[in-house]
């Protein structure tokens, strides 16, 4: 049976990329019987970059159906609020590639903490890349990129609209599956435009009202071009809701909690009330810092806020 790599998806009509006798072809595709056995309730069940098997249409060049979805390797996914169900982004990627700019739309970390953890759930590798490195940079800044790099994340520096920065990317992205995240505004559309030549994505402007960008991109979508390597430019984010895991889970994905997290007198431990809790006497002491910790508690929040009772009160003095 055929094997595809999906590149977008809309009104559940997929686009495959799909390789016959060193040919690369587009295959547009429904799912067969319009639902797959490895759809588990989830928001979709397909998502760019997923590896698919289909039947090609014999009346019909370049269509077919999708039968099944091949075991995935990671994912980067959210959680919908309006169906309260998991939302894939991408799946199968070498790498995600976090955006994020100084000024315009403004540097948000607890948002880059929400990206880190969905993408640690999903077991997806993240750089944490500055777009516009010309706007101004103030010490909080570029405080928080030094905790990131610490903990073991590659952050970077490029200006799509300069160029400056941008080779020594695309030295560190090639042969790669990569896709770009981040909030609208950013320059996601236009880094990808200067990376892949012909790719034409739509660039949107900064609201001055607002400071930040408006929707150009609406669906995930794997570009073509003369890249060794597949790129994914992806909608515009403005909040990430973790989803996957239990609250007490949590610190568990904070690389900066790893060292505390037997020291704590009581276990199960949530590490925002507990008397003799060795992660909140870290941060007092200056080594966890106070805005990681911050961007913990609310995630912590809207995980309990999500649960069923019993999940929200176990553990609970």
């Amino acid at each position: 049976m055929p094997l595809g790599r999906v590149a977008s998806g809309i009104n559940n009509i997929y686009t495959l990329f799909s390789e016959e006798n060193g040919r690369e072809r587009e295959i547009s595709c429904r799912i067969k019987g319009k639902k797959l056995k490895e759809d588990l309730g989830r928001y979709n069940p397909i998502a760019v970059g997923d590896w698919v098997e289909f039947e090609e249409d014999p009346r019909h060049e370049g269509s077919g159906m999708i039968v099944s979805r091949r075991e995935r390797k990671n994912v980067f996914a959210r959680l919908n609020r309006k169906r309260g169900t998991m939302q894939t982004i991408a799946a199968n990627m070498d790498l995600l590639v976090c955006l994020s700019s100084p000024e315009s739309p403004p540097f948000r970390p607890r948002f880059i903490d929400r990206v880190l953890v969905a993408a640690a759930i999903g077991d997806m590798p993240v750089m944490v890349l500055v777009n516009k490195m010309d706007q101004k940079m103030d010490s909080a800044m570029t405080e928080r990129l030094e905790i990131y790099r610490s903990l073991g994340w590659d952050v970077r520096f490029c200006s799509a609209a300069s160029g400056e920065g941008v080779d020594e990317l695309v030295e560190s992205l090639r042969g790669r599956d990569v896709a770009f995240v981040g909030q609208s505004g950013v320059g996601k559309s236009t880094l990808l435009n200067r990376i892949v030549p012909g790719a034409d994505l739509a660039v949107g402007e900064i609201t001055k009202k607002y400071n930040r960008g408006s929707h150009t991109t609406c669906f995930a979508l794997m570009l073509k071009g003369d890249f060794p390597g597949r790129l994914v430019d992806t909608p515009g984010i403005r909040e990430i809701d973790i989803a996957g895991i239990l609250p007490l889970d949590l610190g568990h994905y904070f690389p900066d909690f790893q060292p505390f997290l037997e020291g704590c007198a009581f276990s199960p431990c949530y590490h925002d009330h507990e008397p003799r809790c060795a992660v909140r006497d870290a941060v007092e002491e200056g080594k966890i810092h106070t805005d990681r910790y911050e961007s913990y508690l609310r995630i912590l929040e809207q995980l309990q806020g999500n649960a069923p009772e019993y999940v929200r009160e176990r553990g609970k003095n």
